[in-house]
């Protein structure tokens, strides 16, 4: 008898959290993003995607940024983007600036010319050029990159980053913040 009551009592504690729900905290909510109005800020290292791209003062940076990203891929390459990274800027869209909580930043977004609607990137570069953060949308997979000191949580942070950039340029632009090519 006594050997059932205490199976029963241990059943009933190891079940009740199940049953009654368990409480876990929320992540911490994404920081807010805003888009900013357009002035010079935004064309500081170009006035397009491929310019800003070129811009000897982020070489190195957007080279540390993407590392083996920046080249075209070698075949084989699992989980990789199917293009080198400046591919995914071709087309691109125009240059805004965007608040990500207390930073702001140059946004760039882009596509590959000839499969535009699956190959799009986004470039966020910090007003003083330190911090750099990019998403290369490949088919269905994301890839995210970030560079710089102040990248707080590195990719896993970026992406956050990235997130709320994305979702605010997509509220100024009908939806859709990437650039659309002429048919």
């Amino acid at each position: 008898m006594r050997h059932w009551w205490l199976r029963g009592a241990l059943s009933c504690l190891l079940l009740a959290p199940v049953m009654t729900g368990c409480v876990v905290p929320s992540a911490s909510p994404p920081p807010t993003a805003e888009v900013l109005p357009a002035d010079a800020r935004a064309l500081v290292y170009g006035r397009s995607a491929k310019e800003v791209l070129e811009n000897p003062q982020l070489q190195d940076k957007l080279r540390a940024l993407f590392q083996a990203n920046w080249n075209p891929p070698t075949p084989g390459g699992v989980a990789k983007p199917t293009l080198a990274a400046a591919q995914y800027f071709e087309t691109g869209g125009p240059l805004r600036m965007v608040r990500v909580g207390a930073a702001n930043y140059i946004a760039i977004t882009g596509c590959a010319t000839q499969t535009c609607s699956n190959r799009r990137g986004l470039l966020l570069i910090r007003e003083d050029g330190e911090e750099l953060m990019a998403r290369l949308d490949d088919g269905g997979f994301s890839h995210v990159h970030s560079y710089g000191p102040g990248v707080v949580g590195g990719p896993a942070g970026a992406a956050v980053v990235l997130e709320s950039a994305l979702r605010a340029l997509a509220s100024v632009s009908d939806g859709n913040p990437y650039p659309r090519p002429a048919p």
